[in-house]
């Protein structure tokens, strides 16, 4: 029986439930079911039956709200648990021999954090709330152990490694194929097409991130993206007003990021 173990991330992201919100009083604040978040089917319990779920959301401990600039773990932390993001935006990053701070990644809700760990067992790298956030800690022995018993639950594991893997390898191709507009623009889209899958207007969103931040993840300068931005809204792809993005033009954005279109 295949387990985890030793197998070597306009809305600021506020998620509101569609359906009856059961609360329970946990760790000092109000917590939400499994069976009851509006994300489930971007998380652990998507494919999970009702038996299932019960036995996973047993073992997760809702969190207090994590303020903007704290840490959900660090570099050389030893792994404890998984983190399931409710709402907010997590940013991963890892610090070179430089001492210079390079972003991995941004999380959003829905998005599980901590799956680098795994393999060693320890945390290659930090993870950091860009604003105040929710997340769900899962503890990863007790995970592991059940996902040996429920086949479901370890399918659904292994879905979301795959999706780590896979958007490892597109950020490859982006950094090494394609020119600074075109990596801005996937960036842009690929948010789009995220808020998308989260019940979020993919046209208008506000980026959580700074300017800084996304040239840090995408190896541009902040003036470079500072100036893309303004030939984007020139070319009347996108207006831009402070961190708010509004896609005017979204088929032009897709063909620039080098994607078809698939967002309403």
């Amino acid at each position: 029986m295949l387990k985890l173990t030793n197998i070597n991330n306009g809305p600021s992201i506020s998620m509101i439930p569609e359906k009856r919100i059961i609360r329970r009083i946990q760790s000092g604040g109000c917590a939400i079911h499994c069976q009851d978040c509006s994300i489930s089917q971007l998380c652990i319990p998507f494919t999970l039956n009702e038996h299932e779920l019960d036995q996973l959301d047993n073992i997760i401990e809702r969190k207090k709200p994590i303020q903007k600039g704290q840490t959900l773990f660090k570099a050389g932390d030893e792994l404890k648990s998984l983190y399931a993001i409710r709402s907010g935006t997590i940013k991963s990053y890892t610090i070179t021999e430089q001492g210079d701070e390079q972003i991995t990644g941004f999380h959003l809700a829905g998005d599980l954090v901590g799956f680098d760990a795994i393999g060693t067992g320890m945390h290659p790298s930090f993870a950091q709330a860009l604003e105040t956030s929710m997340v769900c800690e899962i503890p990863f022995e007790t995970l592991d152990d059940l996902s040996g018993k429920m086949p479901n639950l370890r399918q659904q594991m292994m879905r979301l490694m795959s999706g780590e893997i896979k958007g490892d390898q597109d950020m490859i191709l982006l950094l090494s194929k394609k020119n600074a507009e075109e990596r801005l623009a996937a960036f842009i889209y690929n948010l789009s097409r995220r808020f998308a899958q989260r019940g979020f207007s993919p046209r208008e969103f506000r980026l959580t991130m700074t300017r800084g931040d996304i040239g840090n993840y995408l190896g541009l300068t902040v003036e470079t993206i500072s100036r893309l931005l303004g030939r984007f809204q020139k070319s009347g792809m996108l207006a831009v007003k402070g961190k708010y993005i509004t896609i005017e033009n979204i088929d032009l954005l897709a063909q620039l990021a080098g994607q078809s279109r698939n967002v309403a």
